[in-house]
């Protein structure tokens, strides 16, 4: 079995429904609550595992009853959780999540613990972790000297190394480069990726993306995939520019979409496709992400996605 190797967060996530998300200041009424297992890390490694992957998590959570539930819950996903750090003192990461009636949301996190998963620990990790031709991915909501410790020691080993620079970092051009140069795959969205390579968003007209990928090759991304949403991802490498077309669904919620891409990203490609063939296997993961709500308990099987990417296009 192919094995994908996450490097991220862990949060509870804990979420409003609400007819409209609320203006600076303004209050709205929701309609209810949940609590539920969120974080970007640990979304990836449930949707790499539901794909079809062997799974490690390694990530940091607090010795809180939240920290417990979450462990309690990769174990049962079947994730290897060997890995995973249990920090005294410190809460687990908690994310608060407001989604509207179309599916849009707006989020705050509270890391906690995961902020605690440091550069050293990643030097302790055992050189087992790191195997040639396994896929290891990072994400950025730990500490960026981590993901990047992580990205680097996956790197020398040859591993295929995919970076989720979300939330975007702001860094100076020569640690940009040293981040994305770690990664043989960037995989921002349009907002996030504009934010890399320097571009301002525009809202009154389409931004620039032979220029926005152009930027982010120069700075040492080996391969650039940007999620699009509704309308598929565009993948950029040094051969050229493919956009890959979404499948319409009815979205109900998207706070999971990104990441349900992602985890079946780093399947696809740790199972030896191509990252032109592996685009479109993930676009469909995401467009399944979003037609349930939640974040994790939405996320996809691999039955599922290998019905939908079969009516996937790319162009």
């Amino acid at each position: 079995m192919s094995r994908v190797v996450v490097f991220g967060s862990s949060n509870t996530d804990m979420t409003v429904r609400v007819p409209r998300l609320p203006a600076p200041g303004q209050t709205i009424l929701g309609s209810s609550f949940s609590i539920s297992p969120g974080g970007k890390g640990a979304n990836q490694a449930v949707a790499a595992r539901r794909a079809g992957a062997e799974v490690v998590f390694v990530t940091a959570v607090g010795n809180d009853d939240l920290g417990k539930d979450s462990l309690d819950l990769y174990k049962r996903e079947g994730i290897d959780v060997s890995q995973i750090r249990i920090v005294d003192g410190v809460a687990s990461g908690v994310a608060l999540i407001l989604v509207d009636e179309d599916g849009e949301n707006m989020i705050g996190v509270a890391s906690g613990a995961n902020l605690r998963l440091s550069p050293e620990d990643v030097d302790h990790l055992p050189e087992s972790l790191f195997r040639e031709g396994d896929v290891l991915l990072a994400g950025l909501e730990i500490q960026i000297e981590t993901a990047i410790r992580a990205l680097r020691r996956g790197h020398e080993a040859g591993m295929t190394t995919i970076l989720n620079p979300a939330p975007a970092p702001v860094l100076r051009e020569s640690g940009l480069r040293g981040l994305l140069s770690c990664a043989t795959v960037i995989t921002p969205n349009q907002i996030e990726a504009l934010s890399l390579a320097g571009m301002a968003s525009d809202a009154t007209s389409e931004p620039d993306c032979k220029l926005c990928t152009d930027h982010l090759l120069a700075m040492g991304a080996g391969s650039v995939v940007i999620t699009l949403g509704s309308r598929g991802c565009l993948v950029r490498t040094a051969g050229g520019m493919w956009s890959i077309d979404a499948r319409a669904v009815e979205a109900v919620d998207t706070v999971g979409a990104g990441d349900a891409y992602n985890g079946a990203l780093a399947v696809a490609l740790a199972e030896g496709r191509s990252l032109l063939d592996a685009a479109p296997w993930a676009n469909a993961a995401a467009a399944l992400a979003v037609t349930q709500r939640g974040a994790q308990s939405a996320l996809p099987f691999r039955p599922s996605i290998d019905q939908l990417a079969a009516r996937t296009i790319a162009r």
